[in-house]
């Protein structure tokens, strides 16, 4: 038996737990936007969003991401663990990217709300919160329940 299938479970319960972190951050960060939206450039309130939310995804949305994206290489490295005919594998990647990609539109996000240049109202930032929320799920379904 191989080091990578023998820490098998182990990467596997890494992967979740950064999973998890990542996507506490990609939950949280439009529903900040969404109230910095409401806030005056240039006010108190304005600045401790900034300060909020650069936090949130330096500290704890970049780093979860790269410790999934570790762990899923791992995961997907590991001899034996992955059938690359199981259709749902395809289409949670696939959902995966779409996660990668709120992801760096959120950075697009907080670089315009750095620069008080954001131009979006609030109702934008709602709709987007939802977005990861129904990627979550999908992932969830086609991981446990294998439909195809």
């Amino acid at each position: 038996m191989g080091a990578l299938a023998a820490a098998y479970l182990w990467i596997k319960a890494a992967h979740v737990i950064a999973v998890i972190a990542w996507m506490a951050g990609l939950l949280y960060l439009p529903r900040l936007f969404v109230y910095h939206a409401g806030a005056a450039p240039g006010t108190e309130l304005s600045e401790t969003f900034k300060v909020m939310e650069r936090r949130l995804y330096r500290a704890i949305m970049n780093p979860a991401l790269a410790a999934t994206a570790v762990t899923a290489g791992l995961l997907l490295a590991t001899p034996g663990a992955v059938d690359w005919s199981q259709g749902w594998l395809h289409a949670k990647l696939a959902l995966v990217a779409a996660l990668l990609l709120m992801h760096g539109l959120m950075g697009r996000w907080l670089a315009d709300f750095a620069a008080d240049r954001n131009r979006r109202p609030a109702r934008f930032y709602r709709i987007a919160n939802e977005i990861p929320t129904l990627l979550l799920i999908g992932i969830v379904l086609l991981v446990v329940v294998k439909p195809f």
